[in-house]
């Protein structure tokens, strides 16, 4: 070849490496302008978001019971009139999300309206592979679900790192995946905190308000900041919503996830404290000023159960509650919610208004006592029961030894109010299902407090749904 040649290739090869690094700076520099925080934070946390979808069971028979004046147990109480014989379960997608949060384990986090009455559970992940999931736990009160599936390989995960750092106006972004193709991505703001929803048939409290949009596609993914740390579960759970989102924080799933994977359930803390709103009145008798009330609210306790953990403190009745762990206590539903974030064992601090003095007591939180849970029955829905023998299910005609058996019942109280009686199966309390006798009172120490409950009844092979009043 030539050597004119050669200069010639050379010469040409150096004005357009010349040009190449001309342009290049400006490329990198538009590709690094587009990689903004949220960018990143989307592609740091997809991997470890699941599209959710289930195998639905539904019951749509009518009452026969409705509109004919029949005795309340069989009219107004029973929206619903569910035949065992016509139960049914139609393959339909329940179109929601979950996160990762233990990849070697298999663990995913969920809404619990996400798989609710739902029969088989299937989970699709980023790359399309689809794995069947088990419950391992719900907490519908908070609206939280914990499933596991087994991977084959170590996945992508989100880890649970409980924080209390979250700024109103701060950036978060909601991610979903609700068909299991590609997930959906949006942004905004904090808007408020500790916020309450009520819906048709619940209280949610505690939960993080944002102006990112939420719907049951992306109910049950991860919210995130603009560093795409996990703050939030997504829950589409309020439809009157315009505009508006809520998220469970992660500082309070936190405790909810741990009981729910070690227990399958929420163990709830006690203290022994039976409490009462207060009023301006009753503030002026016990001599707490205005400033004070108005900064903490405030709870009378009514009575505290003798030996439990309040009355080893030294708390005794009369007193006020003003806070639990430094924040104020405003209202039942607050202290209650509250409660929900101790763990078992752990030690709380109350603020105590006690002869026109402020006192800090330190009280060891403990969990309910079974001797107290033997009374919730009769105490709260007015019966006795038992677990149910093949005995009685061969002579009644039974179909199954899932469920109580009510032997005795009160007609003044509860259960015997409406109509119920000697013989009929309770199989359910709110979202709890009712095995046997224990799984009957670990659902009355849940409810205890909420004022009424809605109970699953069988009478005579057909199943019905009853809201009995405390």
């Amino acid at each position: 070849m030539p050597k004119y040649t050669l200069k010639i290739k050379f010469i040409c090869y150096l004005i357009f490496s010349g040009i190449a690094l001309l342009w290049a700076p400006p490329l990198l520099a538009q590709t690094n302008q587009r990689q903004s925080p949220v960018v990143k934070a989307v592609q740091k946390v997809s991997p470890a978001v699941v599209n959710i979808s289930s195998e639905q069971i539904h019951h749509n028979r009518p009452s026969p019971f409705s509109g004919f004046g029949f005795h309340p147990f069989f009219d107004s109480f029973f929206k619903d009139f569910l035949a065992p014989d016509f139960e049914r379960r139609t393959p339909r997608d329940s179109l929601g999300s979950g996160v990762i949060i233990d990849g070697r384990k298999g663990f995913i986090l969920t809404n619990a309206h996400v798989i609710e009455n739902t029969a088989q559970i299937m989970v699709t992940l980023q790359d399309k592979q689809v794995f069947p999931a088990r419950v391992i736990g719900v907490d519908a009160e908070a609206d939280l679900a914990v499933l596991q599936i087994e991977p084959k390989s170590l996945l992508p995960d989100v880890p649970l790192h409980p924080t209390d750092d979250l700024w109103i106006g701060e950036t978060v972004i909601a991610i979903g995946n609700p068909f299991g193709f590609s997930h959906t991505v949006t942004t905004g703001v904090i808007s408020a905190l500790d916020r309450t929803i009520r819906t048709d048939n619940r209280i949610y409290r505690n939960f993080i308000q944002t102006d990112a949009s939420i719907n049951p596609g992306n109910s049950g993914g991860p919210l995130l900041n603009i560093n795409g740390e996990l703050i939030g579960i997504n829950t589409a759970v309020y439809a009157k919503a315009q505009g508006i989102g809520f998220a469970i924080p992660v500082a309070r799933a936190h405790k909810i996830v741990t009981d729910l994977i070690v227990h399958g359930e929420v163990i709830p803390a006690w203290i022994g404290l039976t409490l009462q709103p207060i009023d301006s009145a009753l503030a002026g008798y016990l001599k707490l000023s205005e400033n004070l009330q108005r900064r903490y609210g405030g709870l009378l306790i009514k009575k505290v159960t003798p030996e439990g953990p309040g009355a080893k403190a030294g708390v005794t009745s009369g007193q006020l509650l003003l806070a639990v762990n430094r924040r104020p206590i405003g209202s039942i539903g607050t202290y209650r919610a509250m409660m929900k974030e101790v763990d078992v064992g752990q030690t709380v601090e109350l603020l105590i208004w006690k002869k026109g003095r402020l006192k800090k007591v330190a009280v060891q939180s403990a969990s309910f006592p079974s001797k107290l849970a033997d009374r919730l029955p009769e105490r709260l829905l007015g019966i006795t029961a038992a677990d149910i023998t093949q005995k009685q299910i061969n002579r009644l005609g039974l179909r199954s030894d899932q469920g109580v058996l009510i032997v005795a019942i009160r007609d003044d109280v509860g259960l015997g109010r409406i109509g119920a009686k000697a013989g009929d199966i309770l199989h359910q309390i709110n979202t709890v299902k009712v095995r046997n006798l224990n799984d009957l009172k670990k659902a009355l120490v849940q409810y205890r407090h909420q004022g009424s409950v809605a109970v699953l009844v069988e009478r005579e092979r057909r199943l019905y749904h009853v809201t009995v009043e405390f």
